[in-house]
């Protein structure tokens, strides 16, 4: 794989894990809401008026185009499992950012990715 490829990949896969950290952000703004018809509206608003859910979603919006950008590049079936690296980047933010637990059964889970990740790499 060529460094532009993995590039490629890499900036869709971090602009993805941006956009989940941001949509989480937003939420924990707003925080908790029933769905229910009475809460379309105000929660819509919310939602749609809300900073870091714009700002995810237009992460998520640039990942789209940078995939499409590396699709063209590279085969599916490389590109698609460095996805993986999403979750090892959201877990250890999620858990700086947001205190969310990082216990050993989910730091083995990331070394099983990791290592998963580099296997797919070099093929």
């Amino acid at each position: 794989m060529k460094l532009l490829e993995f590039g490629l990949i890499l900036l869709g896969v971090l602009l993805n894990a941006a956009a989940q950290l941001l949509l989480k952000a937003g939420v924990r703004q707003i925080g908790h809401f029933e769905f229910s018809s009475a809460n379309v509206l105000p929660i819509g608003w919310s939602l749609a008026s809300n900073l870091p859910i714009i700002g995810g979603l237009s992460c998520y919006v640039v990942s789209v185009v940078v995939w499409i950008l590396a699709l063209s590049r590279v085969e599916v079936s490389v590109a698609y499992p460095m996805l993986s690296i999403g979750y090892v980047v959201n877990a250890l933010l999620a858990w700086w950012l947001f205190a969310e637990v990082l216990n050993a059964q989910k730091l083995v889970g990331i070394a099983v990715i990791i290592v998963g990740v580099i296997l797919v790499a070099r093929s």
